[in-house]
């Protein structure tokens, strides 16, 4: 088997703040092989964008304790700093949830692009801005180049983000909810794109989401992370056709359906418990249905078996 391209193990994520440290993600373990197409689903405060951005210690990872290892091509992130600058100039790319706060409203969007790219001359450079825009889908790519965010709308500015990220060849592009503000319509158009492209380039994805439609058609192999720990994990097809953990059941159950034959929409009780209130044990316990006294003892353990993962101690026989 191939040498993942993205290995996280037993990452430990700790910030110092006036009221004390918290934890929001104690203890995660993933990867990410070559090519390959990743999700990381969870509701929002379960630590998934403080996961991703601990990969090349980007605000505010960067002011964070972290421990354990982070390898990208089989060297060590979080010990090498060769490494981590290799990896930040071009090796692993990012794409967020909101284009118009990422992109400088002062700017021309050929101007942002440039800066993403190596010297060249300077028709050389017209000429890779307007292939990249190109290959994103933007209809008319030169006066897309020559316009401010301001004169795109939001699924025009998140192409050139994708642009932006693209423009440096990496072999992992890291997308954290980049369809979230974007309409139905919108999101299938980007997220084609971005299928496409990573095929086209061989290019690993790990895409951050909590929209569980979005994974089962466009992801390979997902994670369920809860409290900042991975709960569930495999192939796609298999997780969501039968998953194990209670959390994940919740997740699909509440997913909306057009189907007349499902069952009606259901909602998880509860909310995410904030980092530093964590409850002992299984995170999941206080709003878990199979919950039992002997799942606030310890943290559960991650029990693999084949393809597959799961964190629960209640699981059914």
């Amino acid at each position: 088997m191939a040498e993942p391209l993205l290995e996280i193990e037993d990452l430990s994520v700790t910030f110092r703040t006036p009221g004390g440290e918290i934890t929001p993600v104690p203890g995660v373990s993933l990867h990410v092989n070559p090519g390959e197409r990743v999700a990381l689903v969870g509701e929002s405060g379960c630590g998934k964008s403080v996961t991703a951005l601990s990969v090349t210690a980007l605000p505010p990872t960067d002011r964070a304790h972290r421990t354990g290892h982070i390898r990208f091509a089989g060297r060590d992130l979080l010990g090498d700093a060769n490494a981590l600058r290799e990896a930040r100039r071009g090796g692993i790319a990012y794409v967020f949830q909101d284009p118009m706060a990422s992109l400088n409203p002062v700017l021309r969007i050929r101007d942002q692009i440039a800066e993403a790219l190596p010297p060249m001359p300077r028709a050389a450079r017209r000429e890779r801005i307007l292939s990249l825009l190109t290959d994103v889908g933007l209809p008319d790519p030169a006066r897309a180049a020559d316009s401010y965010p301001c004169g795109l709308s939001g699924g025009q500015c998140q192409r050139v983000m994708l642009a932006m990220a693209l423009a440096a060849e990496p072999r992992l592009l890291i997308a954290d909810e980049p369809t979230t503000a974007l309409d139905v319509t919108t999101q299938r158009r980007i997220l084609g794109v971005m299928d496409e492209l990573a095929a086209k380039r061989n290019m690993a994805v790990l895409l951050i989401t909590h929209n569980l439609g979005i994974v089962a058609n466009y992801m390979q192999r997902l994670y369920v992370m809860y409290a900042g720990r991975i709960v569930e994990s495999g192939p796609v097809r298999d997780v969501l056709s039968a998953p194990r953990h209670p959390y994940t059941q919740g997740l699909l159950a509440a997913v909306p359906s057009l189907r007349l034959d499902k069952p009606r929409l259901q909602d998880i009780p509860g909310t995410v418990p904030p980092p530093g209130r964590f409850p002992p044990g299984c995170a999941f316990a206080p709003r878990c249905p199979r919950a039992t006294p002997a799942c606030s003892e310890a943290v559960p353990p991650l029990v693999t078996e084949g393809p597959r993962a799961v964190r629960c101690i209640n699981l059914p026989q």
